[in-house]
Protein backbone atom coordinates (compact mmCIF):
# COMPACT_ATOMS: atom_id res chain seq x y z
CA UNK A 1 0.00 0.00 0.00
CA UNK A 2 2.82 1.85 0.81
CA UNK A 3 4.76 1.53 -2.73
CA UNK A 4 1.17 2.46 -4.32
CA UNK A 5 0.98 5.76 -2.28
CA UNK A 6 4.83 6.67 -3.25
CA UNK A 7 4.47 6.14 -6.87
CA UNK A 8 1.19 7.88 -7.05
CA UNK A 9 2.29 11.01 -5.33
CA UNK A 10 5.99 10.55 -7.79
CA UNK A 11 3.94 10.26 -11.23
CA UNK A 12 1.56 12.76 -9.86
CA UNK A 13 4.10 15.33 -9.28
CA UNK A 14 4.87 15.57 -12.92
CA UNK A 15 1.10 15.50 -13.86
CA UNK A 16 0.79 18.65 -11.55
CA UNK A 17 3.44 20.34 -13.20
CA UNK A 18 2.34 20.57 -16.49
CA UNK A 19 -1.26 20.90 -14.86
CA UNK A 20 -0.30 24.28 -13.33
CA UNK A 21 0.44 25.37 -16.84
CA UNK A 22 -3.14 24.97 -17.89
CA UNK A 23 -4.62 26.44 -15.56
CA UNK A 24 -2.42 29.43 -15.07
CA UNK A 25 -3.03 30.16 -19.05
CA UNK A 26 -6.84 29.38 -18.34
CA UNK A 27 -6.91 31.39 -15.13
CA UNK A 28 -5.79 34.55 -16.87
CA UNK A 29 -6.76 34.39 -20.36
CA UNK A 30 -9.37 31.75 -20.52
CA UNK A 31 -7.58 29.62 -23.29
CA UNK A 32 -7.24 25.77 -23.30
CA UNK A 33 -3.59 25.93 -24.11
CA UNK A 34 -3.67 22.13 -25.57
CA UNK A 35 -0.17 22.38 -27.12
CA UNK A 36 1.00 22.66 -23.54
CA UNK A 37 1.57 18.89 -23.51
CA UNK A 38 3.99 19.18 -25.76
CA UNK A 39 5.98 21.88 -24.15
CA UNK A 40 6.67 19.12 -21.92
CA UNK A 41 7.99 16.87 -24.72
CA UNK A 42 10.11 19.87 -26.23
CA UNK A 43 11.43 20.38 -22.42
CA UNK A 44 12.59 16.43 -22.40
CA UNK A 45 14.33 17.09 -25.71
CA UNK A 46 15.97 19.82 -24.80
CA UNK A 47 17.15 17.87 -21.75
CA UNK A 48 18.53 15.21 -23.74
CA UNK A 49 20.24 17.06 -26.30
CA UNK A 50 22.07 19.50 -23.47
CA UNK A 51 23.13 15.65 -21.68
CA UNK A 52 24.11 14.27 -25.02
CA UNK A 53 26.41 17.49 -25.93
CA UNK A 54 27.83 17.00 -22.27
CA UNK A 55 28.43 13.75 -22.57
CA UNK A 56 30.80 11.07 -20.21
CA UNK A 57 27.93 10.95 -17.42
CA UNK A 58 29.26 8.90 -14.46
CA UNK A 59 27.12 7.83 -11.52
CA UNK A 60 28.46 10.26 -9.05
CA UNK A 61 27.75 13.39 -11.51
CA UNK A 62 24.56 12.25 -13.19
CA UNK A 63 22.07 13.79 -9.87
CA UNK A 64 23.75 17.18 -10.04
CA UNK A 65 23.72 17.22 -13.63
CA UNK A 66 20.62 16.36 -13.85
CA UNK A 67 19.45 19.34 -11.66
CA UNK A 68 21.92 21.44 -13.67
CA UNK A 69 20.25 20.56 -17.34
CA UNK A 70 16.63 20.96 -15.84
CA UNK A 71 17.15 24.55 -14.98
CA UNK A 72 18.43 25.35 -18.25
CA UNK A 73 15.37 23.58 -19.98
CA UNK A 74 13.39 25.06 -17.95
CA UNK A 75 14.51 28.82 -19.62
CA UNK A 76 14.45 27.13 -23.19
CA UNK A 77 10.61 25.51 -22.52
CA UNK A 78 9.88 29.07 -21.16
CA UNK A 79 11.05 31.22 -23.83
CA UNK A 80 9.34 28.77 -26.25
CA UNK A 81 6.26 29.31 -24.47
CA UNK A 82 6.75 33.27 -25.11
CA UNK A 83 7.67 32.96 -28.52
CA UNK A 84 3.97 30.39 -28.88
CA UNK A 85 1.84 33.11 -26.79
CA UNK A 86 3.43 35.64 -29.21
CA UNK A 87 3.29 34.26 -32.59
CA UNK A 88 0.01 32.03 -32.61
CA UNK A 89 -2.05 33.36 -29.54
CA UNK A 90 -1.67 37.09 -28.90
CA UNK A 91 -2.96 38.36 -32.39
CA UNK A 92 -6.34 36.31 -32.11
CA UNK A 93 -6.88 37.22 -28.54
CA UNK A 94 -9.89 38.93 -28.96
CA UNK A 95 -10.91 36.23 -31.70
CA UNK A 96 -13.86 34.00 -31.03
CA UNK A 97 -12.54 31.36 -28.54
CA UNK A 98 -13.24 28.60 -31.04
CA UNK A 99 -10.45 30.46 -32.98
CA UNK A 100 -8.33 30.16 -30.27
CA UNK A 101 -8.59 26.71 -29.62
CA UNK A 102 -8.28 25.33 -33.13
CA UNK A 103 -5.09 27.51 -33.23
CA UNK A 104 -3.75 25.86 -30.05
CA UNK A 105 -4.51 22.76 -31.59
CA UNK A 106 -2.39 22.90 -34.73
CA UNK A 107 0.35 24.75 -32.30
CA UNK A 108 0.45 20.98 -30.82
CA UNK A 109 0.73 19.22 -34.03
CA UNK A 110 3.29 21.91 -35.19
CA UNK A 111 5.21 20.98 -32.21
CA UNK A 112 4.62 17.35 -32.63
CA UNK A 113 6.03 16.99 -36.04
CA UNK A 114 8.03 19.74 -36.21
CA UNK A 115 10.20 17.48 -33.40
CA UNK A 116 9.64 14.49 -35.69
CA UNK A 117 11.25 16.06 -38.15
CA UNK A 118 14.20 17.14 -36.23
CA UNK A 119 14.82 14.54 -33.91
CA UNK A 120 13.16 11.23 -35.89
CA UNK A 121 9.73 9.42 -35.19
CA UNK A 122 11.90 6.36 -33.35
CA UNK A 123 11.85 6.77 -29.55
CA UNK A 124 15.21 7.74 -27.86
CA UNK A 125 16.89 6.70 -24.54
CA UNK A 126 17.45 9.23 -22.40
CA UNK A 127 21.27 9.47 -21.61
CA UNK A 128 20.34 9.88 -17.06
CA UNK A 129 18.19 6.89 -15.91
CA UNK A 130 16.88 7.34 -12.55
CA UNK A 131 18.75 4.41 -10.15
CA UNK A 132 21.25 4.08 -7.49
CA UNK A 133 21.12 2.20 -4.06
CA UNK A 134 17.02 1.88 -2.77
CA UNK A 135 16.10 2.31 0.36
CA UNK A 136 13.22 1.17 2.55
CA UNK A 137 10.71 3.73 4.57
CA UNK A 138 7.27 2.15 6.03
CA UNK A 139 7.48 -0.52 3.29
CA UNK A 140 8.11 1.37 0.38
CA UNK A 141 11.20 0.85 -1.55
CA UNK A 142 12.58 4.77 -3.07
CA UNK A 143 15.61 5.83 -4.40
CA UNK A 144 17.39 8.88 -3.08
CA UNK A 145 17.72 10.80 -6.95
CA UNK A 146 13.60 9.66 -6.27
CA UNK A 147 13.46 11.73 -2.86
CA UNK A 148 15.55 14.57 -4.66
CA UNK A 149 13.02 14.57 -7.85
CA UNK A 150 9.89 14.77 -5.90
CA UNK A 151 11.51 17.47 -3.46
CA UNK A 152 12.45 19.88 -6.95
CA UNK A 153 8.95 19.25 -8.01
CA UNK A 154 7.08 20.41 -4.29
CA UNK A 155 9.75 23.61 -4.32
CA UNK A 156 8.55 24.44 -7.71
CA UNK A 157 5.03 23.96 -6.78
CA UNK A 158 5.59 26.05 -3.73
CA UNK A 159 7.83 28.86 -5.43
CA UNK A 160 4.81 28.95 -7.75
CA UNK A 161 2.00 29.46 -5.20
CA UNK A 162 4.15 32.27 -3.26
CA UNK A 163 4.75 33.96 -6.60
CA UNK A 164 1.08 34.17 -7.04
CA UNK A 165 0.14 35.01 -4.26
CA UNK A 166 2.79 37.11 -2.13
CA UNK A 167 4.91 38.95 -5.40
CA UNK A 168 3.41 42.12 -7.32
CA UNK A 169 4.00 39.84 -10.15
CA UNK A 170 1.18 37.53 -9.04
CA UNK A 171 -1.47 40.52 -8.02
CA UNK A 172 -1.00 41.73 -11.36
CA UNK A 173 -1.89 38.09 -12.73
CA UNK A 174 -4.75 37.98 -10.26
CA UNK A 175 -6.21 41.06 -11.73
CA UNK A 176 -6.07 40.15 -14.60
CA UNK A 177 -7.68 37.21 -14.15
CA UNK A 178 -10.78 39.24 -13.11
CA UNK A 179 -10.47 42.34 -15.07
CA UNK A 180 -7.91 42.74 -18.09
CA UNK A 181 -9.49 45.75 -19.54
CA UNK A 182 -9.96 47.47 -15.86
CA UNK A 183 -6.14 45.83 -15.00
CA UNK A 184 -5.02 47.92 -18.08
CA UNK A 185 -6.53 50.94 -16.98
CA UNK A 186 -5.09 50.81 -13.72
CA UNK A 187 -1.63 50.57 -15.25
CA UNK A 188 -0.94 47.64 -15.37
CA UNK A 189 0.94 45.83 -18.66
CA UNK A 190 -0.97 42.98 -19.46
CA UNK A 191 0.43 41.66 -22.78
CA UNK A 192 4.09 41.63 -20.34
CA UNK A 193 2.26 39.78 -17.70
CA UNK A 194 0.68 36.82 -19.82
CA UNK A 195 3.66 36.25 -21.60
CA UNK A 196 5.20 35.79 -18.24
CA UNK A 197 2.56 33.51 -17.39
CA UNK A 198 3.52 31.62 -20.52
CA UNK A 199 7.38 31.60 -19.23
CA UNK A 200 6.58 30.17 -15.62
CA UNK A 201 3.63 27.60 -17.37
CA UNK A 202 5.95 26.54 -20.05
CA UNK A 203 8.86 26.39 -17.71
CA UNK A 204 7.01 24.05 -15.51
CA UNK A 205 6.55 21.90 -18.07
CA UNK A 206 10.24 21.40 -19.16
CA UNK A 207 11.30 20.52 -15.78
CA UNK A 208 8.71 17.75 -15.61
CA UNK A 209 9.76 17.10 -18.96
CA UNK A 210 13.53 16.28 -17.53
CA UNK A 211 12.27 14.76 -14.54
CA UNK A 212 10.11 12.23 -16.78
CA UNK A 213 12.22 11.45 -19.27
CA UNK A 214 15.12 10.59 -16.32
CA UNK A 215 13.07 8.61 -14.49
CA UNK A 216 10.69 6.11 -17.30
CA UNK A 217 14.39 6.26 -20.12
CA UNK A 218 12.95 7.24 -22.73
CA UNK A 219 11.74 9.91 -24.85
CA UNK A 220 9.45 10.14 -28.45
CA UNK A 221 7.81 12.88 -30.33
CA UNK A 222 4.52 12.21 -28.90
CA UNK A 223 5.06 12.00 -25.37
CA UNK A 224 3.22 15.23 -24.76
CA UNK A 225 -0.15 14.05 -26.25
CA UNK A 226 -1.34 11.69 -23.71
CA UNK A 227 0.70 13.95 -20.86
CA UNK A 228 -1.02 16.79 -21.88
CA UNK A 229 -4.92 15.15 -21.61
CA UNK A 230 -3.77 13.56 -18.04
CA UNK A 231 -2.43 17.36 -17.70
CA UNK A 232 -5.62 18.73 -18.47
CA UNK A 233 -7.54 16.18 -16.69
CA UNK A 234 -5.60 16.90 -13.02
CA UNK A 235 -6.72 20.41 -13.66
CA UNK A 236 -10.42 19.67 -14.24
CA UNK A 237 -10.15 17.39 -11.32
CA UNK A 238 -8.81 20.52 -8.31
CA UNK A 239 -10.54 23.12 -10.14
CA UNK A 240 -8.97 24.87 -13.51
CA UNK A 241 -7.71 28.01 -12.55
CA UNK A 242 -6.92 27.36 -9.18
CA UNK A 243 -2.95 26.36 -8.58
CA UNK A 244 -3.87 24.75 -5.18
CA UNK A 245 -6.79 22.52 -7.13
CA UNK A 246 -4.51 22.28 -9.79
CA UNK A 247 -1.61 20.57 -7.34
CA UNK A 248 -4.27 18.57 -5.77
CA UNK A 249 -5.59 17.40 -8.72
CA UNK A 250 -2.03 16.10 -10.36
CA UNK A 251 -1.30 14.41 -7.18
CA UNK A 252 -4.87 12.24 -7.30
CA UNK A 253 -4.88 11.93 -11.01
CA UNK A 254 -1.18 10.06 -10.07
CA UNK A 255 -2.78 7.92 -6.80
CA UNK A 256 -5.74 7.24 -9.30
CA UNK A 257 -3.34 5.68 -11.77
CA UNK A 258 -1.00 3.96 -9.53
CA UNK A 259 -4.02 2.10 -7.50
CA UNK A 260 -5.43 1.42 -10.88
CA UNK A 261 -2.82 -0.15 -12.36
CA UNK A 262 -2.33 -2.60 -8.99
CA UNK A 263 -6.33 -3.78 -9.30
CA UNK A 264 -6.99 -3.62 -12.75
CA UNK A 265 -3.64 -3.76 -14.65
CA UNK A 266 -1.73 -1.45 -16.71
CA UNK A 267 -3.77 -1.26 -19.41
CA UNK A 268 -6.48 -0.52 -17.91
CA UNK A 269 -4.80 2.15 -15.98
CA UNK A 270 -5.60 5.31 -18.34
CA UNK A 271 -9.21 4.11 -18.74
CA UNK A 272 -9.77 3.25 -14.64
CA UNK A 273 -8.87 7.13 -14.37
CA UNK A 274 -10.56 9.08 -17.34
CA UNK A 275 -13.33 6.89 -16.06
CA UNK A 276 -12.87 8.53 -12.38
CA UNK A 277 -13.05 11.52 -13.86
CA UNK A 278 -16.53 11.37 -15.93
CA UNK A 279 -17.76 9.84 -12.43
CA UNK A 280 -16.20 12.76 -10.58
CA UNK A 281 -17.49 15.77 -13.16
CA UNK A 282 -20.77 14.31 -12.78
CA UNK A 283 -20.91 15.13 -9.06
CA UNK A 284 -18.90 17.99 -8.85
CA UNK A 285 -18.16 19.94 -12.01
CA UNK A 286 -16.08 22.92 -10.84
CA UNK A 287 -13.42 20.49 -9.37
CA UNK A 288 -11.99 19.89 -5.85
CA UNK A 289 -11.55 23.61 -5.17
CA UNK A 290 -13.23 24.96 -8.13
CA UNK A 291 -16.05 27.57 -7.89
CA UNK A 292 -18.52 28.95 -9.91
CA UNK A 293 -18.03 32.15 -11.77
CA UNK A 294 -20.12 34.09 -13.95
CA UNK A 295 -19.23 35.43 -17.21
CA UNK A 296 -18.75 39.31 -17.81
CA UNK A 297 -20.34 40.71 -20.63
Amino acid sequence: MTQLVWNGLFVGSFYALVALGYSMVYGIIKLLNFAHGDLYMLGAFAGFAILGAVGGVSSSTALPLLLAVLLATMVVTGLAGVALERIAYRPLRRAPRLSLLITAVGASFALEYGMRAVAGADPRVYPVRLGGTSMEILGARLTVQQIVLIGVAVLLMAGLNLLVTRTREGRAMRAIALDPRTSALMGVDVNAVISRTFFVGSALAGAAGVMAGAYYGKIDFMMGFLIGLKAFTAAVIGGIGNIPGTMLGGLLLGLLESFGTFWLGGEWRDVFAFGVLILFLTVRPTGLLGERVTERV
